[in-house]
């Protein structure tokens, strides 16, 4: 394991863009054998349909920890503490990694980047800072924010919600951290927003009140319309359904449960939807259901691209391997037209066993060799024209 933390600054500083190579064997696994971002399929680059992004939470801070052991990954360019220069110096190394895979975009939560401080002002000049060095590697690198989004979820404040917390004092402080995401969100160019509300639900049905909590919700809702609307940022606002963890029942349970909700509080003119199929399973839905429903009702925002495993009743979020399921997604997208201003971004983490970061490159390899090939599958799908003929008969037949 030391020899290995030792070797990662060198490895990446040895590596180079990783390169198209379709004939590789086997055993090259540093290598993309189907995505060629420059490829033109259906009328598109590649790149352009596909839209990748990595995520920082899961690539850069995730330390293979989970409820049963402690943390296996240990990155050499980590100096053990949460200062601000640490901070700088794994955002430095982010945009190294992304670089060499070639992916345009990527995500964060407030609290990824940026260590948290005694007070708010003291988080938010931390905030300050790391963000003005992300705005310079942004341009250094020409790598865009596909989306932010605030973590209000993980603090001890926030154990009863945030935007539904009964706490007025809570959700003030959530409202006020949504305020500066969208300030920084601005200022880094996001294409969207993003709400995850793993907080905003209920353990048991006899201490809430749901209807009062949907309202404040809601009402949490039109707040960040109007501060949106008042500092001109343009990006899309999302919303990511799931339906459970940590919360047993979760308000944004489905792609259905909150498109409900948003035509209730009539906010379906201001949001969109965030999917991400690994939720969409724990649902009990099929892989690609969520994506499916919300494309049909001109809902589908953006595609967290993961994975889980379905014989688990938990959030894994693997990478996607599966040609079938990415083929799925894939048709509907393309259906849709392509995903702009969303994307696909990576909400995975490699396995607690893999420690290396050649394994945090094969991961991503391997998932975008993944969907590339699921994009290629969906447009043989449409030329061949058969499954929509289908569809054309037994429309006849029914209105018939």
């Amino acid at each position: 394991m030391a020899d290995e933390v030792k070797g990662e600054d060198a490895f990446l500083e040895e590596i180079g863009p990783i390169p198209y190579k379709p004939d590789a064997k086997p055993n090259e696994t540093m290598v993309f054998k189907h995505y060629n971002p420059d490829e033109l399929v259906h009328g598109k680059r590649m790149e352009d349909w596909l839209r990748f992004s990595v995520c920082y939470w899961h690539t850069f801070r995730g330390v293979g920890a989970d409820p049963f052991g402690q943390p296996t990954i240990n990155r050499s360019w980590e100096d053990g503490t949460n200062s601000v220069e640490n901070a700088k110096q794994r955002l430095r190394i982010a945009f190294r990694f992304m670089n060499l895979l070639g992916i345009k975009f990527w995500t964060f939560h407030d609290r990824d980047i940026a260590p948290e401080g005694a007070t708010l002002e003291e988080t938010n000049r931390n905030l300050d800072e790391l963000t003005d060095l992300a705005l310079n590697l942004q341009k250094e690198y020409g790598i865009k924010l596909l989306w932010a989004t605030c973590n209000l979820f993980s603090a001890a404040k926030f154990a009863n919600g945030a935007a539904s917390n009964p706490d007025a004092h809570v959700v003030a402080y959530a409202g006020a951290q949504v305020k500066k995401g969208l300030e920084i969100a601005k200022k880094l160019g996001a294409e969207n927003f993003v709400f995850w509300g793993g907080r905003e639900g209920y353990h048991s049905i006899l201490n809430t009140q749901i209807s009062t909590e949907l309202r404040n919700m809601a009402n949490f809702f039109k707040m960040v319309v109007a501060y949106k609307e008042k500092i001109g940022f343009t990006g899309q606002l999302l919303i990511e359904p799931k339906p459970k963890e940590p919360s047993k029942h979760q308000y944004d349970y489905d792609a259905m449960t909150v498109i409900g909700f948003l035509k209730t509080y009539e906010l379906d003119k201001h949001f969109k939807l965030n999917i991400e199929p690994n939720h969409t399973t724990l649902a009990g839905h099929g892989y690609e259901h969520d994506v499916v429903l919300a494309s049909e009702f001109d809902m589908l925002g953006s595609i967290d691209a993961n994975t889980g495993s379905p014989d688990l009743g938990w959030d894994t979020d693997q990478f996607p391997m599966d040609v079938k399921s990415c083929t799925l997604i894939m048709l509907a997208v393309i259906k849709k037209g392509g995903l702009n201003p969303g994307g696909l971004n990576f909400d995975a983490k490699v396995r607690r066993e893999s420690t290396t970061v050649r394994d945090m490159f094969i991961a991503h390899i391997g998932a975008m060799d993944t969907m590339a090939r699921g994009l290629k599958g969906a447009i043989k799908i449409i030329q061949d024209g058969y499954f929509e003929d289908c569809l054309k008969v037994f429309q006849f037949f029914k209105l018939s």
